[in-house]
């Protein structure tokens, strides 16, 4: 059964910075081997996790691109995926887009911001998921 994990953004450090959460969840993913894609929101995302990704931890590098940039995009662990980008279907997705991931995977992870505006289209995410037979999870971050 594949699964969606919402992970609501509750602690400073992640509030502050957002992306953060996401380099952690991709460093976490990349850990236990895990092929990741991060689906951006628009190519200034893409562009700023890929920045965050080289900036997040000195002692591990996570090694991650931006897709249509290289020829070896099925060959590295982690690729961040701009709209206008193919965005090949991988076992783990980190979705930051405003719609439900519709590619084939065995588990989403949606980051969900602290702003009470933005949770609204996650609940309709929420039950999109269900109804597609996912299992789902809320995890506060």
């Amino acid at each position: 059964m594949p699964r969606a994990d919402f992970y609501l953004i509750a602690k400073p450090r992640f509030r502050d910075d957002p992306l953060l959460l996401v380099c952690e969840l991709a460093r976490r993913a990349h850990d236990s081997g895990t092929a990741t894609l991060i689906l951006a929101r628009d190519a200034q995302q893409a562009e700023a996790l890929d920045d965050a990704l080289w900036a997040f931890d000195a002692d591990a590098y996570i090694p991650h691109q931006i897709a249509g940039r290289d020829e070896d995009d099925d060959e590295t662990p982690v690729l961040i995926v701009a709209p206008d980008a193919d965005a090949p279907g991988r076992s783990l997705v980190i979705n930051l887009r405003d719609a439900a991931v519709s590619l084939p995977c065995e588990r989403v992870l949606e980051v969900v911001p602290a702003d009470d505006s933005a949770r609204e289209p996650l609940r309709q995410r929420w039950k999109d998921y269900k109804a597609r037979g996912f299992e789902v999870n809320k995890h506060d971050m």
